[in-house]
């Protein structure tokens, strides 16, 4: 058996050696869904121990006939393509594999580059439909940050935002730093003193009213903040921009 992982233990299925590829394409259909969200989550040792249990199927079914055998496994390959593009991966992406795969496969001529070429086929198609979900952006990141802007004045925490957007607090927060490379206390922060140059550009509020306005404790506490972020007090940051609408104006 061609095994991508160590091999797993599957009960035995009587080969009859009829209708090979609808059965195989049956058994399959049922494992799909296991398989592709599998493929979703990133959990890649979860979408090989799926195939696994495709692959028990197909050798119970391909006996020692290597031929048929390349012809399963191909057709199996064929349905995870399509899958792929089901999940989101790029059509031209998967079609292009698709020729390769072929030429790859009319070299094999034994079990061993058998297994080589459908190990490196089903990697293939799993980092083409991760690279393509990694390239999404998560709705609740976006909730997040959509949250975080419209909120950041009130005394928001981490167990707030995560009931608002149905996460645990925990998962919230590894979200946050593998997507964006950044803590919920420092996104928060960035929302406010986003706020807060907004205000400082677009009205004539006191800077004391901006910061209480901004989530801030207090005008020191802003000042202090743009001093370590944007190297200025916030009134200097507020008299830059009146000077650069004023020369867009004349």
């Amino acid at each position: 058996m061609i095994a991508l992982m160590p091999r797993c233990q599957f009960p035995a299925i009587e080969a009859t050696g009829d209708g090979l590829f609808c059965r195989v394409r049956d058994f399959y259909l049922g494992e799909e869904p296991y398989l592709i969200e599998s493929i979703r989550r990133g959990d890649r040792p979860a979408a090989v121990e799926s195939i696994n249990r495709v692959l028990v199927h197909v050798y119970a079914r391909g006996a020692e006939d290597s031929e048929q055998l390349k012809g399963l496994l191909l057709e199996l390959v064929v349905m995870m393509s399509r899958a792929a593009v089901d999940a989101g991966a790029s059509q031209t992406v998967i079609l292009g594999m698709g020729y390769r795969h072929l030429v790859e496969l009319s070299k094999v001529h034994d079990d061993e580059e058998l297994a080589r070429w459908l190990r490196s086929t089903f990697f293939r198609i799993i980092d083409a439909v991760q690279a393509t979900i990694s390239e999404r952006p998560d709705p609740v990141i976006t909730k997040t940050l959509r949250v975080l802007r419209e909120s950041c004045a009130g005394s928001l925490t981490r167990q707030d935002v995560a009931k608002t957007v149905g996460v645990s607090p925990s998962h919230l927060a590894e979200l946050l730093k593998e997507r964006l490379g950044r803590s919920f206390s420092e996104l928060l922060a960035e929302a406010r003193l986003a706020r807060a140059c907004d205000l400082l550009k677009t009205t004539n509020d006191k800077i004391a009213d901006i910061a209480v306005d901004s989530g801030f404790s207090d005008q020191s506490h802003l000042t202090r903040v743009f001093r370590e972020v944007r190297g200025l007090t916030p009134r200097q940051f507020r008299a830059h921009c009146a000077e650069g609408t004023a020369s867009l104006t004349e």
